[in-house]
């Protein structure tokens, strides 16, 4: 059975929780892992697991400090990775974030001690993302510029490791160039319902060219 583990912060997280605690609870949480999950698992019976172990308010390093137990030990098969707004956020608001050499130094360390213990395992980099909201809006002309900084920053880590790329930012943009950002995104940062659909499409192209 093939393994697919979802990674990221809040955006991935969506609210999900580690024990299925019946009726209400949910694995995948509200989000795009849901969305993904639900396709394939109705296409797919009995061939694929999945397990979403996004971390709302993750940072890079924060991922890297999760990448024992949350990634090598669940051995996936394939795995996505959706990390990069909290770099910026984080050192917007609380000057605790991650800045762009050291997000690029932190992925690329990721990526090879996991390709190192998992060799065969194929993963996805998706493209952070921000648009203008309640969150971003007060600098969101830095913001922005940052968030796009670690959105060049994944693509070339998955350029030098011969990763897959998902882009997010051009496709948020096209769907919200009328202006109407609320209707993709709660604050500039985390997604609608129809912010998680057009996430999931996009991913979804990929991952129809893994399974």
């Amino acid at each position: 059975m093939l393994k697919y583990l979802f990674q990221g912060d809040s955006i991935t997280d969506a609210n999900r929780v580690d024990i299925d605690e019946g009726v209400g609870s949910c694995l995948f949480g509200y989000g795009y892992p849901i969305l993904v999950a639900s396709e394939y698992l109705k296409s797919h019976k009995g061939e694929i697991e999945f397990i979403n172990k996004g971390v709302s308010g993750n940072r890079i390093v924060d991922l890297y400090a999760r990448i024992k137990d949350d990634i090598i030990n669940l051995k996936p098969d394939v795995m996505s990775i959706l990390i990069g707004v909290n770099d910026v956020w984080h050192e917007l608001s609380v000057q605790n974030g991650v800045d762009a050499k050291k997000y690029e130094l932190i992925y690329s360390m990721l990526i090879e001690e996991v390709k190192e213990a998992l060799p065969d395992v194929k993963i996805i980099i998706l493209e952070p993302f921000v648009l203008k909201g309640t969150g971003s809006e007060m600098y969101y002309d830095v913001f922005r510029e940052e968030v796009q900084k670690r959105g060049e920053a994944a693509q070339r880590v998955a350029e030098k490791y011969g990763l897959y790329f998902v882009p997010l930012q051009e496709e948020f943009d096209k769907v919200s160039a009328d202006g109407d950002t609320t209707y993709w995104t709660t604050d500039g940062v985390h997604p609608t319902a129809a912010g998680h659909q057009l996430i999931k499409e996009e991913l979804a192209k990929v991952i129809n060219e893994i399974i």
